[in-house]
């Protein structure tokens, strides 16, 4: 299965996202913030990203901002996870790099499946 980092500073999302990536294989990085994402994204390479966007400090459009500017992290996808749900939101997060997006709250299912669909795409 892949690796996955996930960058959520709420305990229960990350909770949540954590046990639902493991209960299906996959290996989990974790980062409460942007910066400690960010490094961990550059040393772990990881196939995946699932980006929190309103973390504390540098936000998840400005981290992903930054992974895409990287050549060492800008293959690799990154998917919004966010409550922000308003007309419009979708689109900004998309024009700052993210390849994917997903409302909270989240349906497990849902969740998996965008997981696994980002994770099959070439």
């Amino acid at each position: 299965m892949a690796k996955v980092l996930v960058i959520e500073d709420n305990a229960t999302n990350m909770t949540l996202a954590v046990f639902l990536l493991q209960s299906v294989g996959h290996t989990v990085l974790s980062a409460t913030n942007a910066e400690a994402g960010l490094t961990l994204a550059r040393s772990e390479q990881p196939e995946l990203i699932l980006m929190d966007i309103q973390l504390p400090g540098m936000d998840g459009l400005q981290a992903t901002v930054l992974l895409k500017q990287d050549s060492a992290t800008r293959a690799i996808p990154v998917i919004a996870l966010t409550a922000l749900a308003m007309k419009g939101d979708e689109e900004r997060i998309r024009a700052a790099g993210c390849d994917g997006y997903i409302a909270k709250p989240m349906s497990y299912r849902e969740f998996l499946a965008s997981v696994a669909a980002r994770l099959a795409a070439p």
